[in-house]
């Protein structure tokens, strides 16, 4: 039942006291379960034990058996449900029993029964019937960490379960892989590899490198690494092919070089390098706020729609990809939620930014909405100070999210952070890692929409991309470091206020305009 036992000191004093339980991790889909019961406590019985061993062969019996077990049992093909009443020839074929019953007399019965067939049982709030106890269970992928109190206090276990929960990240599991891999590489006996182990924690330990620094026959860099660097050659070549074979002839080019200030408006730039200054400080450090501040901005300024959403994409390529290089770095990326999110997002992405361009003639009455939206995004945020935390549930439908996210933010300038990074915190008890996926995400969903843009619109006003970009570079590091450690709550009212105030200076130009 075990593959192996690591041994330790004594961990209970010789007079007996302390918590005198063994602890086991049992094969459950080798082991025959019977579960005798069919209401609340049964459920949340057969709950933990399929949590836990999902191809378990578990057999309930009860005279009545909820809608709950039925609905559960549906989904596991192991669990057969026998509504009767209970008999000792139930416990045949079974090596493990529990039993969920609410009579102290029928659990008497069936611990007796089941002791003269030398089975285990474990009865519900009855620890003095019990052989063995159901704890609460910690799980991140291959890592099961079990609590018990010895029955002293459930509350206290369920306790220490939230803040296990809470401290080991998701990325746990992805180490336990790692560590296979590095033990798999290991030559020798079991002492040779010992040695082996050790001196290549002490490099780790001694250096401060990473495992990727390690001779061991790993490429130095992450393939999504790779393609962030490609996609950003691949764009500044787009953008400085276009710029140098559509606008500076050949045969001018030592002229145009000397005229570069004339096609650049200095304050334009400047306000531009401030912008993308605050907007990448914002968006680096809450996940949210690059775009719609961006988009705020220019709307405010009176630039057309579509125009003002591929500038902001433009420059939101270098500054994100930036921004989720620098969250890998420091180690904030969910590589699951990365996966989920980043493809849909795209798909979103491109959706709106054609939508965009196909509506840039309506680019007046384009305006309104927009205003609104961003109106509403900043709202949002405020929201966010001020809602209080509710229980955390587990993130359903995150493409679905990405991909509304990806169309409007492309469609709108901005979005994708407000929307999809502040959902997914409402969700989940680490906002490090939302914020570092979400921003490595957000790269692709942007690269794919400055591409879209640049496609169909032929051109992209350098001067105020350059500064928007060289603006967010200088602030995606900082941002990185700052995660976690500003007082957000401040910082969601003052970047909420913002975009409100600036938006609804938008919506009373367009309004005006609209009128004359």
């Amino acid at each position: 039942m075990m593959q192996s036992i690591e041994q330790a000191g004594p961990i209970v004093s010789a007079d007996g006291s302390g918590n005198p339980l063994f602890p086991v991790f049992l094969k459950l889909e080798n082991l025959p379960v019977l579960l005798v019961g069919g209401g609340n406590v049964a459920y949340e019985k057969l709950r933990s034990l399929l949590g836990n061993a999902p191809n378990a062969g578990i057999r309930v019996v009860a005279i009545g058996i909820s809608e709950q077990i039925r609905e559960l049992a549906q989904q596991y093909p192991g669990v057969k449900l026998v509504q009767k009443s209970y008999a000792a020839t139930d416990l045949e074929g079974a090596e493990i029993v529990v039993v969920a019953v609410n009579d102290i007399h029928l659990s008497e019965c069936i611990r007796k029964d089941a002791k003269e067939r030398n089975l285990l049982v474990n009865v519900a709030d009855k620890p003095a019937l019990c052989d063995f106890y159901l704890g609460s269970i910690v799980q991140k992928g291959n890592l099961k960490i079990a609590i018990s109190t010895n029955g002293k206090s459930p509350t206290v276990a369920k306790r220490i379960k939230e803040v296990l929960n809470e401290i080991i990240p998701p990325e746990m599991d992805d180490v336990l892989n790692d560590m296979q891999q590095i033990r798999q590489q290991l030559n020798g006996d079991f002492t040779d590899k010992v040695k082996q182990l050790n001196d290549l924690t002490k490099v780790l330990v001694a250096k401060q490198v990473s495992l990727d620094e390690v001779s061991l026959k790993k490429q130095k860099e992450k393939k999504w690494q790779q393609i962030v660097k490609l996609c950003l050659f691949a764009f500044v070549c787009m953008i400085l092919g276009a710029a140098v074979f559509s606008y500076f002839p050949a045969k001018e080019l030592y002229g145009l070089v000397r005229s570069v200030p004339a096609y650049i408006d200095t304050s334009s730039f400047l306000m531009m390098l401030l912008t993308g200054f605050l907007a990448q400080m914002v968006d680096g450090s809450l996940g949210m706020g690059y775009g719609t501040i961006s988009t705020t901005f220019l709307l405010a300024n009176g630039v057309p729609p579509a125009v003002v959403s591929s500038r902001v994409h433009s420059a939101r390529v270098f500054s994100s990809g930036v921004s989720g290089y620098s969250h890998h770095r420091f180690g904030n990326i969910n590589k699951k939620l990365f996966r989920t999110l980043v493809v849909p997002g795209i798909i979103g992405a491109v959706t709106g930014a054609t939508l965009a361009y196909i509506g840039q003639r309506y680019a007046t009455y384009v305006r309104v909405p927009l205003a609104i939206y961003t109106c509403y995004l900043g709202y949002f945020i405020i929201k966010k100070a001020i809602r209080k935390k509710k229980r955390q549930d587990k993130v359903k439908r995150a493409g679905w999210l990405a991909g509304v996210g990806g169309f409007m933010d492309a469609f709108a300038g901005g979005g994708w952070g407000a929307l999809v990074t502040s959902t997914l915190i409402s969700k989940r008890k680490s906002p490090r890692y939302v914020i570092g996926s979400v921003c490595l995400a957000e790269f692709f969903v942007v690269f794919a929409s400055a591409v879209t843009f640049f496609i169909l619109l032929k051109h992209i006003p350098l001067g105020d991309v350059l500064g928007l970009i060289i603006g967010g570079i200088l602030a995606a590091p900082v941002a990185a470091r700052l995660v976690g450690k500003l007082p957000l709550k401040t910082m969601y009212f003052l970047v909420g206020g913002l975009v409100i105030c600036t938006s609804l200076f938008t919506l009373w130009k367009a309004v005006n305009l609209l009128q004359h």
